[in-house]
């Protein structure tokens, strides 16, 4: 499915983790190799711009975290981000530029391009979130099914394509500018594509085009410029 492959989906200059994704078509593959690019990476941060806080967690110098948030490795807080009041990073994370990680917001094994709010109350768990997009308060990724099957990825369209991705754990792929509501539920392996819109209090499945809202199950319409 062309919408699911990475050159459609993100801008790979608006984040530091750019050379993630070399050499792989679908952003899922790249959750298994989160870790180890961290651990590569933050060796050879400026100092002048990134200092270590404890085990394997780097943290830009301008980035605002506050006091009370908890921070595990492997860790990239990049330059002027904010993570909030009692915000829990699993590990696993990088948060890119300009990004805001808020109040009770929860990330694991996880990569936030530059500029993504994830600003109230949210879980984001073995996702990737493109540049400028935008979770609304309560809105959630689970990230594993219920039967603890393996994910697939579904295309919403009559065709029904699929990709069987070979992982067990994957959450959502949000394009760059994607605009998700509040206390929406995107389901393991939802794909959304750049300049989507989903509806609040949404349940999310599959794959869901560029430029389109989600209004309901059945119902994703074309945006109108």
């Amino acid at each position: 499915m062309e919408a699911c492959k990475i050159n459609n989906l993100y801008n790979l200059d608006e984040t530091i983790a750019r050379n993630l994704f070399e050499g792989i078509t679908y952003p899922w593959e790249a959750l298994p190799k989160i870790k180890d690019f961290i651990l590569e990476l933050g060796r050879s941060l400026d100092p002048e711009v990134y200092e270590k806080r404890g085990e394997d967690i780097w943290v830009a110098k301008s980035a605002k975290v506050y006091p009370t948030a908890w921070l595990n490795g492997p860790l990239i807080i990049d330059e002027n981000a904010e993570v909030r009041h009692c915000a829990f990073i699993r590990g696993n994370a990088i948060v890119g530029k300009n990004s805001v990680v808020g109040n009770s917001t929860e990330l694991k094994n996880v990569v936030l391009f530059n500029n993504v709010q994830v600003p109230h109350y949210n879980y984001v768990g073995d996702s990737i979130l493109g540049y400028k997009s935008h979770m609304g308060a309560g809105s959630i990724t689970s990230n594993v099914k219920s039967d603890k099957t393996l994910v697939v990825v579904k295309s919403n369209t009559d065709k029904g394509e699929k990709i069987e991705t070979g992982l067990k754990k994957i959450g959502a792929m949000l394009g760059d500018n994607v605009e998700v509501g509040c206390n929406s539920v995107l389901n393991p392996g939802t794909v959304v594509g750049r300049n989507s819109n989903i509806y609040p209090t949404s349940c999310v499945r599959g794959v869901i085009p560029e430029k389109h809202i989600f209004k309901k199950s059945g119902e994703i319409v074309a945006k109108h410029d």
